[in-house]
């Protein structure tokens, strides 16, 4: 039987933290479950492609901008489900079960993982528990927390949007009422909480949200987003 997954991973300036992504996806690799590594990159200049070839990734690039990355990659895979993860996302212990369980129970329906930050601390805690209640009883994961998707379905709502932005809350609007919650972490780095102040990040996060959803240009949206980075 034949790997049914492809990691599709977006990826700009990400030498420091792919090479543990990748780590983190080995257990996959050795249940036969990954077929393929797609790393979709939006022109780093730090090293990421010679270190995605270095791990055995077929590379494809094009643009910054990780929804137009996502859906260069997902034109590059083969296999029916797809694995979309971010370069500084590492996945816990146990994701290769929960992950095989959804492929043979859920075909009709998309999985994410709950989110935890490589952060010690209450506010850490906070962040991730709203995440993962907004994702749980909301439907509503953010692309830190991955998505496992069959190819079909996928297409079915129009793949992934084309936006610098907000590609991962307008892909889950739209598969509203078919994401399930999966029994795995995934970890992801607090650089930029840390940077920038939990509190800060997470106002400015709620205020880009309720932005787009009021209709604000997404490519306007991405530039402010890149002035607080």
């Amino acid at each position: 039987m034949p790997a049914p997954l492809t990691l599709v991973i977006p990826t700009l300036n990400a030498a420091d933290t792919l090479a543990p992504c990748a780590e983190a996806l080995m257990p996959g690799l050795h249940a036969g479950l990954i077929a393929r590594l797609v790393v979709s990159d939006g022109g780093s200049q730090d090293g990421t492609p010679r270190l995605a070839e270095a791990l055995g990734a077929e590379i494809v690039t094009g643009p910054p901008g990780r929804g137009g990355q996502l859906a260069r990659g997902v034109a590059a895979a083969a296999t029916d489900w797809l694995l979309l993860l971010h370069a500084d996302t590492r996945l816990s212990e146990g994701w290769v079960e929960a992950v095989e369980a959804h492929v043979a129970g859920h075909p009709d329906r998309a999985g994410h993982f709950r989110l935890a930050f490589r952060a010690e601390g209450m506010a850490p805690k906070l962040v991730a528990g709203w995440a993962n209640l907004r994702s749980g009883a909301f439907g509503l994961p953010y692309g830190d927390q991955g998505l496992l998707i069959r190819r079909d379905l996928l297409e079915s709502v129009g793949g992934v949007p084309d936006l610098p932005l907000m590609e991962d809350v307008a892909l889950a609007r739209a598969l509203k009422g078919r994401l399930r919650q999966l029994p795995a972490t995934a970890t992801t780095s607090a650089a930029r909480y840390e940077a920038e102040g939990w509190m800060r990040r997470g106002a400015g996060n709620l205020w880009t949200l309720a932005r787009y959803r009021a209709g604000a240009d997404p490519a306007a949206l991405a530039e402010d987003y890149a002035r607080r980075r």
